[in-house]
């Protein structure tokens, strides 16, 4: 039976991490931005299991470790959509360079109006 040896998962790992890295600094899209990240954690994953594999561990610290990564990268897939839809239903743009500030859009009520509400 051949092994692969563990230059060739680093490598794409290396890669991957490094795409992921552009994604996140290149991108002005929220969505795009969360899946460069999770491009990111992908490649962290795969380093954990090809140097479990390499070392030989009886206990599989890596791919336990791994399984952990995925747990929370399944959570902060949630609670980053769920943010992503709450700043579109109120900003109507997931732009990122858009939201850079985080105060809301203040606006001035209609005369004759106290409260600036129109009428529906």
């Amino acid at each position: 039976m051949s092994e692969v040896h563990v230059v060739y998962p680093v490598v794409v790992s290396a890669l991957l991490f490094s795409i992921g890295v552009y994604g996140v600094l290149a991108r002005r899209n929220a969505i795009l931005v969360l899946m460069s990240v999770e491009l990111m954690l992908n490649a962290v994953n795969l380093n954990l299991v090809a140097f479990d594999v390499w070392l030989g561990d009886r206990l599989h610290g890596g791919q336990v470790l791994t399984l952990f990564v995925i747990v929370i990268a399944a959570a902060e897939v949630g609670l980053g959509l769920a943010i992503v839809l709450a700043v579109f239903r109120t900003r109507r743009t997931v732009d990122v360079d858009r939201l850079r500030a985080l105060a809301e859009v203040v606006r001035t009520p209609e005369p004759g109006r106290p409260d600036g509400e129109g009428a529906s």
